[in-house]
């Protein structure tokens, strides 16, 4: 089966996420140039490419944490001009506070994390549950496997209940039995939540099985290369044929291997 470029037709017409021509520059550095493209509400979409061609500058972008220097980002057609509840993020490197317990590190994603309302307690027992935590309450970072922490991680953010979560390659400290698992547990609550998704990467394998699309991109200055839609089932066999020909073809796009942790 041919990877098949993306088409508006193919997708949900409801943009959730507009990228209008944003740039970004650093002193005498281009990270992003020109970037245009959207992603449809509830839409799992995965954007790869070299290191230093834009992408975490990109994904902070949507999660306002940065401000380009051209062009505009839109969330349900509305401008992004800082961080909101709507947007949950996750880092590559946990980010999670030491002297707090998993509980303490998930309600701090809450909106009202001095809060000791019954509902408060109650989402954060939920999310525990939703990300295979329950036993570990208690325990602290320092405690806890790195996928462990990816979990909580995940968890924080999904807290307020936000309309997109933004990961930044969030499995890419982890060994990929690990990985493997966090794949199928990040698209179980991928399904149950129905969140838009934007899932940065430079593993194709990663990218094809979890992705509705993928951007691919550029480096030297950041930009849109090229779009596929990944037209598979989940779960994903990687031994595939569809699924090999899908990371064959966007390997050839890229003109050069990315996935440096295979």
């Amino acid at each position: 089966m041919a990877l098949s470029t993306d088409s508006s037709t193919d997708r949900d017409s409801r943009e959730k996420i507009t990228i209008q021509n944003v740039s970004r520059s650093y002193e005498s550095t281009q990270a992003l140039d020109d970037v245009s493209f959207s992603v449809s509400e509830g839409e799992f979409c995965c954007v790869v490419g070299p290191s230093g061609c834009g992408k975490t500058t990109l994904l902070r972008a949507i999660a306002g944490l940065d401000d380009p220097d051209g062009g505009s980002i839109l969330v349900g057609g509305d401008p992004v001009t800082g961080p909101g509840l709507d947007r949950g993020m996750v880092f590559q490197e946990y980010a999670l506070f030491p002297w707090r317990t998993v509980r303490g590190n998930i309600r701090f994603g809450l909106d009202r994390p001095a809060c000791d309302c019954p509902d408060c307690e109650g989402r954060v027992r939920e999310l525990i549950d939703l990300v295979g935590l329950d036993g570990f309450e208690d325990a602290y970072p320092k405690e806890l496997s790195g996928g462990m922490k990816q979990r909580v991680g995940i968890a924080r953010a999904l807290a307020p209940d936000p309309e997109i979560l933004l990961m930044d390659e969030p499995f890419g400290s982890v060994d990929a039995r690990t990985r493997d698992r966090l794949h199928a547990e990040l698209l179980d609550i991928w399904t149950q939540t129905g969140q838009t998704v934007v899932f940065v990467t430079h593993d194709i394998d990663e990218a094809v099985t979890l992705a509705d699309r993928v951007i691919v991109m550029n480096a030297d200055p950041g930009t849109v290369q090229s779009t596929f839609s990944i037209d598979l089932e989940h779960p994903r066999e990687r031994t595939a044929r569809d699924f090999v020909d899908h990371v064959a073809q966007i390997r050839d796009e890229l003109g050069s291997p990315v996935d440096t942790n295979h």
